[in-house]
């Protein structure tokens, strides 16, 4: 028996008008969480719904003590409800996924198994997905390629909410944009030990999906994002200095053949090659001072509280203690 059999579980879902789900996807989690044997909570966070979800939420709450509420003052996206959801967690391990009923909460047992005493993270891989392949198969697939190329981590499925954590892993790690689809990336790089897990998926039945083709872009300029904060977060003068040294470069290059030109050549004319070497070398001093600027802005504010991505409106349970 693991150390970690009986420890306590908090399942966190963020709800977008979800009505229609929330009854049966309620009866599945409970079905699949009880005979585990545990202490848990369920998390549902309303991320700004306006089809009644709120008051499907608290009929739940009201029968199942287990059942704690967030809600958003309006839609502020599934990253910001993810991290409410977290922050109001009480328990040592993890689980989050989506209220559509596409996860099965079926898998939870099989994920937290998994865990162990060997992982921190064990992300749901949906091998087998039941979506449609042009607008949602086809981006997943480019954007999951992509992150792999650049994180380097070897998950087949960024996209999946279906995930178990531990608490010590995450509970430190800054959530914003599109950035819950990197939580593993972002574990692996605090020395977190993450795995996969093959796990079931449904089509959808109830609700419209919140996702399209557009949303691939922001997938793109967080990646860009991650790579940059993973790599030069605490020296941002390693790019602004390295981009403005290469630019000079070019300048005294430049500077070179004006030179050239002007004290062998004997031709003093205004060519392409002087304008060149003034935008490099305004270039290349502008990108230094970039680059400092930047480092006193990262040194300055490094230990201040982040602005919250989120706000509340109203809570229920979350003060219930036992």
């Amino acid at each position: 028996m693991s150390g970690h059999d009986a420890t306590p579980l908090s399942v966190v879902l963020p709800v977008l008008n979800e009505l229609d789900n929330l009854e049966p996807l309620h009866a599945r989690l409970t079905e699949a969480l009880e005979p585990m044997g545990r202490e848990y909570e369920v998390i549902y966070v309303d991320d700004g719904s306006t089809d009644g979800s709120w008051e499907g939420l608290k009929k739940i709450a009201a029968r199942d003590r287990r059942v704690r509420l967030v809600r958003f003052r309006r839609n502020f996206g599934q990253t910001s409800a993810l991290a409410a959801g977290l922050a109001y967690s009480r328990h040592p391990i993890l689980v989050t996924l989506d209220a559509d009923l596409q996860n099965d909460p079926a898998d939870i047992p099989r994920l937290v198994e998994r865990l162990g005493d060997s992982y921190d993270v064990v992300a749901g891989w949906r091998r087998h997905r039941e979506d449609p392949w042009l607008t949602r198969l086809l981006p997943s697939h480019v954007a999951n390629f992509l992150v792999r190329l650049v994180s380097g981590v070897p998950l087949h499925d960024f996209g999946c909410t279906l995930r178990v954590y531990r608490r010590e892993i995450v509970q430190d790690l800054s959530l914003y944009g599109e950035m819950h689809r990197f939580l593993p990336v972002l574990a692996q790089e605090v020395g977190g030990r993450v795995t996969e897990l093959e796990v079931v998926h449904h089509p959808r039945t109830h609700g419209v999906s919140k996702y399209s083709v557009l949303r691939t872009y922001k997938v793109l300029v967080d990646i860009i994002t991650l790579k940059f904060i993973g790599d030069f977060q605490s020296r941002p003068t390693y790019v602004f200095g390295g981009f403005g040294l290469f630019a000079l470069m070019l300048g005294f290059l430049a500077l070179d053949v004006v030179a050239y030109r002007v004290f062998v050549l004997g031709r003093l004319e205004a060519t392409p090659m002087v304008f060149l070497m003034v935008i490099f070398f305004l270039t290349g001093v502008f990108s230094l001072f970039i680059g400092f600027l930047a480092e006193i802005v990262i040194r300055g504010f490094h230990h201040t509280q982040r602005k919250p991505t989120y706000h509340v409106r109203e809570t229920v349970g979350v003060d219930r203690t036992g």
